[in-house]
């Protein structure tokens, strides 16, 4: 039965990107368009075999500092919205300048942190950092928030210290919450992972995009984009059956302390 609602829940968009591959190979056949312009999906396909050894070496570089600037992103963004929430008078003033850092774009910055830090490790992840925490913060200090009051008042009344309806509570109650703002990320940091590279890099799938970009192989970066986008959906289903795994063992101890 699981086999068949995955079947059902995965055809559909692949029967959509199908028709759009489709219907992108027609188009490009029928107005013939220059491939440097707008390469078709088998041109595409061709060069993607073509060049796997190379593509894979710069994926495996690009997943290796997203990897890490993911993990030390999220982490940040934990201990900032559990910070947030747990001293008072916190969130009232920091969540608003919080806001406001997400309206500098993240590739404005990147010169910045070259200059304050050079081109080794540290500014790609000072930037990748920049990218996952702000929807790990958000999102868990959302769960916090709508922690079930009724619940609060009983661990209130039965002399429950802070820290005990913060670790028994609030947390486990927020753990959805929290997942959703790290599937967002996951798929963020493989972008940030990318601009980073753009700040000076030897191998990633940024270089490249740029490598690619000065040749005018519109195939080669078409390539490098679904290597993106694959990264991202990779990481993506790590997150979400991490959810799955933690969030019901988490529900089934709840249901057996009740």
């Amino acid at each position: 039965m699981r086999a068949v609602r995955w079947m059902k829940g995965i055809l559909p968009p692949l029967g959509v990107l199908a028709g759009f591959l489709l219907l992108w190979q027609a188009a490009v056949m029928f107005f013939g368009t220059k491939s440097w312009i707008l390469p078709s999906p088998l041109a595409i396909f061709r060069e993607g075999r073509a060049s796997y050894s190379r593509l894979f070496d710069n994926l495996e570089s690009t997943l290796g500092i997203t990897l890490l600037g993911f993990a030390i992103g999220s982490l940040v963004g934990v201990v900032v919205a559990c910070l947030l929430h747990a001293i008072p008078g916190m969130k009232a003033g920091f969540y608003p300048l919080l806001i406001m850092t997400q309206n500098i774009p993240t590739i404005v910055l990147a010169p910045l942190l070259v200059i304050w830090f050079g081109f080794g490790l540290l500014p790609k992840m000072i930037l990748i950092t920049l990218v996952c925490f702000f929807p790990v913060s958000v999102a868990l200090l959302g769960g916090f928030a709508r922690t079930d009051a009724s619940m609060l008042d009983y661990f209130r009344m039965s002399g429950a210290s802070r820290a005990q309806q913060f670790f028994k509570l609030e947390f486990p109650h927020a753990l959805p919450s929290l997942f959703s703002g790290l599937k967002i990320s996951a798929t963020y940091s493989v972008m940030g992972a990318v601009i980073a590279e753009w700040m000076g890099a030897e191998m990633g799938i940024g270089v490249l995009m740029m490598s690619a970009k000065a040749t005018y192989r519109s195939d080669r970066m078409f390539v490098s984009i679904f290597a993106v986008i694959i990264a991202s959906m990779l990481l993506f289903s790590l997150v979400a059956l991490a959810e799955k795994l933690i969030v019901r063992s988490s529900g089934s101890r709840e249901e057996e302390r009740r």
